[in-house]
């Protein structure tokens, strides 16, 4: 595990490299109250590691420091933005797909104009947040709307906030499953074509 100094404290990243030079690099931020642990999130790690990439599961400052509530917007994108800079050093020369589960994609989308992925991968990407006490919900929609590179975004079929829909720069995968998205075969099979796609438009 390596620790990675942020604007908001240090964030711990688990860092898993190929055998020989990488293809690539995924990065994977968790959800809200969640962890790397995430079985979506392994299985999108296995996906990667079959297809040559190195991984990093980035743990944001604040789980890193014990708490579950997340830490605003605004300090979830800074500390990103500093682990995507510490590991641009540490595996240098490939082309990287950033991406997370929930709030993690959510970040991922957010910093892809900035930082510069090849690809975003939205796994569990919640369109609609939790209801407010007057009945509406806030639409998240634009922040993965807004990502120009390709996404593929991977939901349960039963996902309380929403599933994206598919456009021309976005492939959407439904599985069976709600918004924990559990099924990491399911999910290493969707990721694993698609990365493949994604290296080999890289490579031309």
């Amino acid at each position: 595990m390596i620790t990675v100094d942020t604007p908001h404290g240090p964030a711990q990243v688990h860092l898993d490299e190929p055998g020989g030079a990488p293809r690539g690099l995924l990065v994977l931020g968790h959800g809200a109250g969640g962890g790397v642990e995430a079985p979506d999130l392994l299985g999108a790690r296995s996906a990667a590691r079959d297809a040559g990439l190195a991984v990093a599961r980035v743990l944001q400052p604040y789980r890193a420091a014990g708490r579950k509530a997340p830490a605003p917007a605004p300090q979830l994108d800074a500390a990103w933005a500093a682990v995507v800079e510490h590991l641009t050093t540490a595996v240098p020369g490939v082309p990287q797909v950033h991406g997370g589960r929930s709030s993690g994609a959510r970040v991922a989308c957010r910093g892809a104009g900035a930082l510069g992925p090849v690809a975003v991968l939205a796994l569990a990407f919640p369109l609609l947040a939790p209801v407010r006490r007057d009945g509406t919900r806030a639409d998240r929609g634009p922040e993965i709307d807004a990502v120009t590179v390709p996404v593929l975004a991977v939901s349960g079929e039963r996902d309380r906030f929403g599933i994206p829909e598919p456009t021309p720069t976005r492939e959407v995968v439904v599985l069976a499953g709600d918004h924990s998205l559990k099924a990491r075969g399911p999910v290493a099979a969707a990721v694993g074509p698609w990365l493949e796609t994604v290296l080999a438009r890289e490579t031309v």
